[in-house]
């Protein structure tokens, strides 16, 4: 995306200084040549309607290319590849916890491959921070309470800097990494040199320790339902809305179960606020994700985690 940031960037500089520059060339020509002088009476200039409509519709014109320019990198940049890999990303004064789909975690670096699309799952631990990569033309701020996402691809190898480019506190200047691009085969070679396992089957065990099993249960006799395929899902809400399971939905349905009741299910499941970490809560969110491609529930009412199905009703 950086190529098609700094052009538009480069076309803004030229741009103004296109137009300041006939700006100042219009002063001094009009101050020269109708300057104050002994004799010369100044006569009054009606208005030209062709004049007036030139520089109406000229500049509309040149602020809608600017427009549809600025909001095609935009939603580029707010729309990440649907296969890209993904990372989860926990900041906190004042470092940058990294943990990969595949489990291996890193802090204040993250290794990728070179022409991979890699989508950044983040959320802050305390207070807002910024994930600014220069090179890459991304900065994103990150938020305690709730998942941002960003995403990029990056074309060349090397070594590029990661800043925070929110004020966090006293060592805000020292929250610093880097972004290491590396070939197919060294990635891959890095990738092999250590893991706990995947994010997916770390959510798979603490979901079983949480006891969430218990409820959610495959065969759909338990309290809570059937969470494979739940995700990317529409679900119809008590009041009537729809909203999608997303990685926001997900998080807010295991810390806060109550702010979201789904149609017909009741709000029996506690709140996990404290309960589990940032990393813990990740993981989660990782496990019920990876049971989208799963033979799962279709029906747009399928409850959020922790809010019981009634008894004898059906999920299609």
């Amino acid at each position: 995306m950086a190529g098609n940031v700094d052009a538009l960037f480069i076309f803004l500089l030229i741009v103004s200084g296109l137009m300041s520059l006939l700006i100042f060339v219009a002063i001094i020509y009009f101050a020269a040549r109708y300057r104050h002088r002994k004799g010369v009476q100044a006569e009054q200039i009606e208005g030209s309607i062709p004049l007036e409509l030139s520089w109406s519709i000229i500049p509309l014109a040149v602020f809608m290319v600017i427009f549809a320019w600025g909001a095609t990198v935009y939603f580029q940049q707010r729309t990440p590849a649907r296969d890209a890999t993904e990372v989860y990303v926990v900041a906190k004064q004042w470092m940058w916890k990294l943990e990969h789909s595949e489990g291996q975690r890193e802090i204040n670096a993250l290794h990728i491959p070179v022409g991979r699309d890699v989508k950044l799952i983040m959320t802050s631990q305390d207070v807002i921070h910024s994930f600014f990569v220069p090179e890459f033309r991304i900065k994103q701020d990150v938020l305690p309470g709730r998942y941002t996402v960003t995403w990029f691809r990056a074309i060349k190898p090397g070594t590029y800097h990661l800043f925070c480019a929110e004020y966090c506190g006293t060592q805000h200047s020292g929250m610093i990494g880097s972004i290491v691009v590396m070939e197919p085969a060294q990635y891959e070679a890095w990738m092999s040199g250590g893991s706990s396992g995947p994010l997916s089957a770390s959510g798979e065990k603490i979901f079983a320790e949480l006891g969430c099993a218990t409820c959610h249960r495959t065969d759909l006799q338990g309290r809570g339902p059937n969470l494979q395929g739940v995700f990317g899902k529409p679900v119809q809400l008590e009041d009537g809305r729809m909203v999608t399971a997303d990685e926001n939905y997900l998080r807010e349905s295991i810390l806060d179960p109550g702010a979201k009741i789904v149609k017909g299910f009741k709000p029996v499941m506690p709140t996990f606020q404290g309960l589990v970490s940032e990393e813990q809560l990740n993981a989660l969110v990782a496990y019920v994700k990876s049971q989208s491609g799963a033979a799962g529930v279709k029906d747009a009412s399928v409850s959020a985690p922790g809010q019981a199905q009634p008894e004898g009703s059906k999920v299609q």
